[in-house]
Formats: C-alpha cells, structure tokens, sequence
C-alpha cells in the first residue's frame, strides 16, 4: 500500500510502499476512503507536540470500510463504514477512565501521532474506538467530523448552554459547530482574522447571526466564546466579550502564550478552559446530532501524494472549510 510518511519532524513527508497491515485482536483493517488534514497534523510535524511516534503516518481523521478483523473485533461486520478518530485507545483501568475521563487517561494512543494513521490506502484502528458513521456522512464530507466536529462538540458541551456563542477562528471546526449550534437555536457570532470579508460571509451563510474580525466587539455580551484559533492573544478578547459567569473555552491542543491581562476581565466568575482531546461518550453523541442535522461540510480534496501541498496550504489559510487527503 502507498503511505505518506514522517520520518523526521521538520522534514517533508515522504510517500513510501508498505505493506498492508494486520489486524491484532481488538483491531480493524480499513481500506482508507478520505482522510482529513487537520491544523493538530502541523503541530506534529512541526515538531510543536513532543516525541510522536517515528516513523509516523500521519492523519487521523480516517474514514473507510472494514476490510479485515481481529479475533475480537467482530462487533463491527464486514463493509462497515467506520470512522477513526484522535483518540486511538486507553487503558480503561486508571482514575481518569474510570470517571468517564478517558480522554485524560495517562496511557492513552492517538491516531497519527503515537499511532500509524490514515494518510495511506489501508489502516489499522482498534476497533472499540472507531465509529459507525450515518449514512449521511461517509465519503469525503464525513473526514472532517473525526476531529473538526468532535473537538468543536466536546468544546461545545464544557461551555455549558450558551444562547449567544462566540467562536473565535472560522476554520475546520468553528464551520461545522456554526451549523450545529444554529440549528440548534443559538446565536452564533464569528470571529476571523481582521478583514477576512470571505471568512466572514461564509460564517453567516451557515447561520451566524454576525460575523467580524477577532478586533472587534460583538453586538451583544457572549454567554460563551470557543477559540479554535491556536493564538493566546485571543483570550483576553473573548473574556472582554463574555458577560459574567461566561466561559471561554480553548478548542485546541497547542496555543501560543497567553499575554498578561488585567483581573478586571476575569473577575464577575468568568471561566477559562481548556479541552484535552475526547471521549467515545462525545462520539456518539456527536454523531446523533449530525445524523439529526444537514450539516454542510466545506472541503478541498488532495490525492493522497500531495500531502505536503494540503499541510502547506492549511498553514497558509489558503482555503474555508478543510483539506481533505484521497487516496
């Protein structure tokens, strides 16, 4: 099989014939039908998140169909359509998985970086963690909702019941929580880079009631904001935008320092936090929203071999919506 693989951080990947896996015995083998690039992705190959596992194929917003199974992976049959996200696996024993926290467990795997992912024609996953995707959702629109989607879900639900929401980058994630939450009868404000007019048209095309630059005061005091861009500076402006008791929460998994701010703006029982990855729980609740609702997907497909051309281009904002590998 073909995989793009990182074989030194900083390095590009290199497209390499390996091949096809096996499954171990709670394993699945997926024959790869798209697999999203995600900002995460820049962060491993950047070298920003420490030690991933090397040689390394990247990716993991994997979606396919069940090839091949391990002795104890029959719960999925044969053609299943199956996601894989983040979150590959976890130990199930420790404190953090026995409160239902196992996205916090301190053994746990993740796909595309301590674990081979989907930028290849086949995958292997362990099988308890994958998940059978709607019939809605299972080409090259469903990528996105592996790590885009269920991030922004999980940061969605820890901001309590906003009916003013605040999402501060307009990428990947915020497009399709946008839609979500309209849906879903809240009040969606977007905030982009300052004078990105096509960001912010596209916010409101997919329900946000006011869209602007991440410099600007929304038109009304924000029950919570979400900030999936990685850029610390954000937080002192989302605080000043929520009203007391607000939340800001911090979508993602790496973010430049946060500047000094004055107490004032966190004072009146404002909440920062932040969001470690997700549970299964959030998975399947996710899905059955999505199944529920029409959710409109923006993506810009790469053959597999120009792997390098879609990280490129996501570092450079150069599209809306999200890249998306075919192999």
């Amino acid at each position: 099989m073909r995989a793009m693989v990182l074989e030194r951080v900083g390095d590009p990947l290199r497209l390499v014939e390996r091949p096809v896996p096996e499954p171990g015995r709670h394993q699945v083998v997926i024959r790869v039908v798209a697999c999203g690039v995600c900002r995460t992705d820049l962060h491993v190959t950047d070298g920003e998140l420490p030690d991933p596992k090397l040689p390394l194929v990247c990716g993991h917003e994997i979606v396919g169909r069940i090839v091949a199974r391990g002795a104890d992976a029959t719960a999925l049959p044969f053609g299943t359509h199956v996601g894989v996200p983040w979150l590959g696996g976890a130990c199930g024993r420790c404190n953090a998985c026995l409160r239902g926290q196992e996205n916090l467990c301190p053994d746990a795997r993740f796909t595309g970086y301590t674990l081979d992912g989907g930028y290849a024609e086949f995958a292997v996953a362990d099988a308890r963690f994958c998940f059978e995707l709607p019939p809605r959702y299972r080409g090259v629109e469903a990528a996105p909702l592996l790590c885009a989607g269920l991030i922004g879900y999980r940061s969605y639900r820890l901001a309590g019941n906003p009916a003013a929401l605040g999402l501060y980058g307009f990428g990947a994630a915020a497009h399709i929580l946008c839609q979500l939450a309209a849906h879903e009868g809240r009040r969606v404000h977007a905030f982009t880079r300052p004078g990105d007019v096509a960001a912010q048209s596209f916010a409101r095309s997919l329900g946000a009631v006011w869209a602007g630059g991440s410099d600007e005061a929304p038109p009304e005091p924000l029950d919570a904001a979400i900030l999936f861009a990685p850029v610390g500076a954000l937080i002192p402006l989302a605080l000043q935008a929520v009203r007391p008791g607000g939340v800001v929460v911090c979508g993602g998994i790496h973010m430049s320092d946060i500047p000094g701010f004055p107490y004032r703006l966190l004072w009146g029982e404002r909440v920062v936090r932040s969001v470690a990855n997700l549970t299964r729980a959030d998975g399947h609740a996710f899905f059955a929203a999505a199944a529920r609702t029409p959710l409109v997907v923006a993506t810009h497909t790469y053959p597999l071999e120009q792997a390098n051309q879609a990280l490129a281009d996501l570092r450079a904002g150069a599209f809306t919506g999200a890249a998306v590998l075919v192999p």
